[in-house]
Order: C-alpha cells, then sequence, then structure tokens
C-alpha cells in the first residue's frame, strides 16, 4: 500500500529513505540517503532499484521523501494553479512548469513502479521541496537530502518547514489532488517538508 504521508508522523525514528530525483539519460541527476547513512549520489534507474529492494527487505512503514511535487493544485475553474510554497522573494518554482513538471514526471515513473511491485508493507509518501536556492551555487544532490533529513530529525526546531495540505492552499476553493492520479493512482496529498536554507530557523512565507 502506498499513501500520503501525514505531519503527525514526522519523527525520526523508523524507515526513512530520502531522495533528490532527477531525470537524466547519463548523469547521476539523483541524492539518496537511507535514515542514518551517508547520502549517494546516483542515475534514476540505480536510485530506483535502491529504492525497491529497500522497500523488499525493510520493516513497515518505509517513509519515503521525494524531492519533487508530489500533489497537484487547480483553481475553481479547474486550470493549473501554484500552489502556496512555490513562491518566495519575487521567485517561483510551480508545479505544471519547468524543472518542477521535469521532476514531478521522474516521481510517476517511481512511485509506477514501486506500485507495481506490489510492496508487502505500507510505504508512506512525503514531498521534500529544497529550492529558490542560490543560481550560482551547482546543485548538490548530497546536501539536499541531508537537509531534508535535518527537519525529519528534529521537527520541533523545525516545525515552520513542514507544511500540510491545506498550508498549499491559497484559497479556501483550490483543489488539491495526488501528482499520481493523472497515472490511475490516487494516493492523497502528502505533508510537505520544505528547509528554508538562508536561516537556521526556518519561517513559514504567508
Amino acid at each position: 500500500m502506498i499513501e500520503a504521508g501525514q505531519a503527525s508522523e514526522i519523527e525520526w525514528g523508523g524507515n526513512w529513505v530520502f531522495l533528490d530525483i532527477g531525470f537524466a539519460e547519463k548523469r547521476k541527476s539523483c541524492g539518496l540517503l537511507f535514515g542514518d547513512g551517508h547520502p549517494n549520489c546516483l542515475r534514476f534507474a540505480e536510485a530506483k532499484e535502491s529504492i525497491l529492494e529497500h522497500i523488499r527487505h525493510s520493516s513497515p512503514p518505509v517513509k519515503l521523501v521525494i524531492e519533487a511535487p508530489l500533489s497537484a493544485c487547480f483553481d475553481q475553474h479547474g486550470n493549473p494553479k501554484r500552489r502556496k510554497i512555490e513562491t518566495a522573494d519575487g521567485k517561483s518554482r510551480f508545479w505544471y512548469v519547468g524543472a518542477g513538471c521535469a521532476v514531478m514526471v521522474a516521481a510517476m515513473y517511481l512511485i509506477q513502479d514501486v506500485h507495481n511491485a506490489e510492496p508487502r508493507i505500507p510505504v508512506r509518501l512525503f514531498e521534500g521541496f529544497v529550492s529558490f536556492k542560490d543560481s550560482s551555487t551547482p546543485t548538490d544532490h548530497c546536501r539536499d537530502v541531508r537537509l531534508l533529513r535535518d527537519v525529519v530529525r528534529d521537527p520541533l526546531k523545525f516545525s515552520t518547514a513542514i507544511y500540510t495540505g491545506d498550508d498549499l492552499k491559497s484559497d479556501p476553493t483550490d483543489r488539491l489532488v495526488s501528482a499520481f492520479r493523472v497515472a490511475g493512482l490516487d494516493l492523497g496529498v502528502p505533508a510537505v517538508i520544505k528547509p528554508v536554507l538562508e536561516s537556521a530557523t526556518p519561517q513559514k512565507s504567508r
């Protein structure tokens, strides 16, 4: 069973997997970190197989954090709309354009394969959102999964870096759905972990 993870379930302990997902033919575009281990940079297929193998031999539940949009937002007319977390300081990363859309597609292929593997234990999904980084600094996939783990290790300290589904709406009429619904998998809207890069004490932008 694959289902959306809730904000109340974000606490250290248990079986955590952190994935900064990428989609590239030759580059090691993914960062993968299991629990207290050390992160590795892998190609997409390598990361996917490592996660599938981990799920096959793990104790339940597996809590899988994927740094990609795992929910989609639409306005009352059915048009795609930004989620509240997707703008900051004049910058934007909308789920339906550019890099956000690309990694969402990568996540769809990963979760489809997890679903097809028919896991015997629950897999709970959480969204990671590590964005609005300094454009002059190269992407560090290993650093990004460490940032996500830092929040899970101390959710009280970083409580303002954790968002529920309702926190993603900028208007009460917004409709949030699972990103995987288009593939026939309605997995619900997972909680989001959004570390703030410039401050040790994250603050939600309202």
